[in-house]
């Protein structure tokens, strides 16, 4: 199925990284979806004469590698199934065609809104061993530094679209695979697509009515939750039960067709 998918998003307009950072979206909502990768070829059919691809050296999936860090307890991950409303999460990605790896903070406001700094770093087991990128998080997050660890690394492939009106991206993130740091575990979600669209509140998108039209609800999914559920069973998890028994259906009828 990847392949039909891949040969759609050829198929589409190219878009550069320098034009994709002409991309402002000011009055900015992100929504997520999760579909099969049969319901994604459905949908790129449908819009693919209405949005770019991005391309960086003349690929259009690109690989990622995150590894997700937390408190020994995984206090990160508690905060969020319980549903507080300001969290923090602190990863560090690597862009695996370009060899570019960050340390990233991402933070919630209990208004939603999420911020993401982060700088760019050397690849090492353990970034708290990286005495620059330890200074940054101390500034950026409230835990203590030396109580992080990586926890979680999550992999996956990533397609981006940009509409002709350039309102609103989309990343489309296939082959999500998971593995734990801390108990060797893995875990898949193929051949589950997480889709987030990220729009102009004020414009008109193609691609919600296309998702109107095939019954396709948001979906919201932290991937490093939902990686943490799938390899870490013993975990508090109740709240996400609803969410992990959709992923299980979904999967097991993908399977069937």
């Amino acid at each position: 199925m990847m392949d039909a998918i891949l040969d759609i998003v050829r198929g589409m307009k190219p878009i550069t990284l320098d034009e994709m950072s002409g991309v402002k979206l000011m009055n900015r909502i992100d929504t997520k979806y999760l579909v099969t990768e049969a319901q994604l070829v459905d949908i790129l059919l449908r819009i693919r004469e209405g949005y770019y691809a991005q391309e960086v050296e003349g690929k259009r999936l690109s690989p990622y590698s995150t590894v997700y860090y937390d408190t020994p307890d995984l206090t990160m991950y508690l905060i969020h199934h319980n549903r507080h409303l300001v969290r923090d999460k602190v990863r560090v990605r690597t862009y695996v065609d370009s060899r570019l790896t960050f340390c990233e903070v991402k933070h919630k406001s209990n208004k939603g809104r999420t911020k993401k700094k982060r700088i760019a770093v050397e690849p090492i087991p353990n970034i708290i061993d990286n005495p620059e990128a330890a200074a940054f998080l101390a500034e950026k997050q409230p835990y203590e530094v030396g109580s992080l660890s990586p926890h979680l690394t999550t992999i996956f492939d990533r397609i981006t679209l940009v509409n002709y009106g350039k309102t609103e991206r989309l990343t489309i993130d296939c082959n999500l695979r998971f593995e734990n740091l801390r108990n060797g575990a893995t875990a898949s979600m193929s051949p589950l697509v997480v889709m987030e669209l990220k729009q102009d509140g004020r414009a008109h998108s193609l691609l919600k009515d296309v998702l109107f039209d095939l019954r396709i609800r948001p979906f919201k999914v932290s991937k490093y939750c939902i990686g943490t559920c799938l390899t870490r069973p013993d975990v508090k998890q109740n709240r996400f039960k609803k969410k992990l028994r959709m992923i299980e259906k979904m999967r097991a009828l993908s399977y069937k067709l």
